[in-house]
């Protein structure tokens, strides 16, 4: 069995990956920014999460809805992984301390929405995290042409000038080819 297939079966209990799913792994691991296009229910979420598992490093995921974040920390958590969500819900105080365990390498994920990525408080700290992966989940709402269009997404890129080395990845189930 592949380290990858160790991954999968240890924290999600599966034994074989879906179709594509350890294609766009692999395009991952091998430093490739990469846009995973896969169906709704097509396992999105385990093409970030086994590498950012495999990787040195955090992963930080750009999420637009605080529900799917809250699911996913969950599940991570549930798994035996170090994950939180920074949400609208949480005082300055808990920001901070969320924000200090990912600077001091206490999360494995932490799951952010694009407003949040451009607050004073984020940008600071995000100079000094190890991040090993930048995911970019629902990435459709970058496109102006979607009705659920986030202006913040447009902004993610403003990272690649703090996070230059690091892969992204970029996943949703609905991109026309002029989107994609």
């Amino acid at each position: 069995m592949n380290p990858l297939q160790e991954i999968l079966q240890k924290y999600w209990g599966h034994m074989a990956f879906r179709p594509l799913q350890e294609e766009i792994i692999q395009a991952v691991l091998d430093q490739k920014d990469t846009l995973a296009l896969l169906p709704t229910g097509g396992g999105k979420s385990i093409c970030f999460q086994v590498p950012g598992i495999a990787r040195e490093g955090m992963t930080i995921v750009i999420s637009p809805l605080i529900a799917l974040m809250e699911d996913q920390v969950a599940h991570l958590k549930k798994a035996g992984l170090r994950a939180a969500a920074i949400t609208s819900a949480m005082t300055f105080r808990e920001i901070d301390i969320t924000l200090d365990n990912a600077v001091f390498g206490g999360l494995d994920f932490l799951y952010v929405s694009p407003e949040r990525i451009q607050t004073s408080i984020f940008l600071a700290r995000i100079e000094k995290m190890n991040v090993g992966l930048l995911v970019v989940d629902e990435a459709h709402c970058i496109s102006t042409w979607g009705h659920d269009f986030r202006p913040s997404y447009a902004k993610i890129g403003a990272l690649r000038s703090v996070l230059n080395k690091v892969p992204i990845i970029a996943l949703t189930a609905t991109a026309t080819e002029k989107v994609r």
